[in-house]
C-alpha cells in the first residue's frame, strides 16, 4: 500500500479520488515515507495517528492511524488453537504466496498483500485467506460499488496488511510518530500494521466471535485506506459503524464489524471531526 488502527484526526469520509498501481517491491518491514508530529492522538479499532501521509497514487490520502486499546478480554477468542503472543519478533516478514481474483465490481481496484512476522504461529497463507474473506464479503467495502480488491503476492500494491508482534508494531508505528504502547494497531501510509495481541485476543468492547472482531480491524483500517474518516454511534441500539472507534466504547450502539448490512444499507453514523 503506498498510499488501514484508528485515527482521531480524520474528519469526513471522503474516498480517494484515484487508485493507481502502488509502489513496487517495497521492502519487508518498511515504514511509510511521511512526516509525523512528535505526538499522536488516540484512534479507533486500536491505534494513534500523525497528521498527513502520501497516498498510493501520490495524491492526498488519509493520515496514518493507530488506536489506544484497553486490556484484552480473555473470552474474546473462540479459536481452539492457542497462539502465543511474543513481546517482540525479528521484524522480518513472510508474504502470503497467494494471488486472488478481483472481488467487487468497482473501478478502483485496490491491490493488497498480506504479511506475517517471522516466528508467529500463524501461517501467512491462513492470514491471507481470512483477510481476503473479509474484503470479499457482501457486507464489506465492495458493496459501495466504488472499490474492488485483489490479493497479490508480488509486484505493485496499494496496501500491505502486516500482522506483527507488539514490539514490532511499536517500532514501525513509532517511526511515524505513533504511540502504540505494545497494545494496538496502526495504519502508516500503505502499511496496515495489525498487533498480534489484538488479532488473537480481541477487544473487551466487542462481544462477538474473534473472527468478527478481526473483520472489524480489517474493515476499519481498509476504510481509512480508501479515504473514510471516523464516525460515531447513530443512536442507542443501532449497529456501531465500522468506522467508529468501537474499542473506546460503544456509546449505546451494538458492536458491529461491517460497513453494510446484507440488504446493502450503509451502517454509518455522524462523522467525527
Amino acid at each position: 500500500m503506498t498510499g488501514l488502527f484508528i485515527c482521531a484526526v480524520l474528519g469526513g469520509g471522503v474516498a480517494l479520488t484515484q487508485w493507481q498501481a502502488g509502489r513496487s517491491g517495497a521492502a519487508v518491514g518498511d515504514t511509510a515515507d511521511i512526516t509525523a508530529p512528535a505526538t499522536a492522538e488516540p484512534g479507533g479499532a486500536g491505534g494513534t495517528s500523525p497528521s498527513s501521509s502520501a497516498g498510493p497514487s501520490g495524491a492526498s490520502s488519509p493520515p496514518p492511524e493507530a488506536e489506544v486499546s484497553r486490556s484484552p478480554s480473555s473470552s474474546a477468542s473462540d479459536d481452539d488453537r492457542v497462539v502465543a503472543v511474543p513481546a517482540v519478533g525479528p521484524g522480518t516478514f513472510t508474504t502470503a504466496r497467494t494471488d486472488g481474483a478481483t472481488v467487487g465490481s468497482g473501478s478502483r481496484v485496490v491491490r493488497y498483500k498480506v504479511m506475517v512476522e517471522d516466528g508467529i504461529d500463524i501461517p501467512a497463507a491462513e492470514a491471507a485467506a481470512e483477510v481476503s474473506a473479509v474484503l470479499a464479503d457482501e457486507r464489506g467495502w465492495t458493496r459501495g460499488g466504488t472499490h474492488a480488491f485483489r490479493l497479490v503476492s508480488s509486484g505493485t500494491y496499494d496496501l500491505a496488511v502486516k500482522i506483527a508482534t507488539p514490539g514490532t508494531v511499536d517500532r514501525i508505528c513509532g517511526e511515524a510518530g505513533l504511540l502504540t504502547r505494545g497494545e494496538v494497531n496502526c495504519r502508516v501510509g500503505e502499511n496496515v500494521v495489525v498487533n498480534l495481541k489484538r488479532w488473537v485476543r480481541g477487544s473487551p468492547e466487542f462481544d462477538g466471535p474473534i473472527g468478527d472482531y478481526r473483520a472489524l480491524i480489517i474493515n476499519h483500517e481498509v476504510g481509512h485506506g480508501i479515504g473514510r474518516g471516523h464516525e460515531t454511534c447513530p443512536g442507542p441500539g443501532k449497529p456501531a459503524p465500522a468506522m467508529m472507534q468501537q474499542i473506546k466504547g460503544l456509546q449505546g450502539c451494538v458492536a458491529n464489524a461491517w460497513p453494510y448490512d446484507r440488504s446493502g444499507d450503509y451502517l454509518g453514523g455522524p462523522s467525527v471531526p
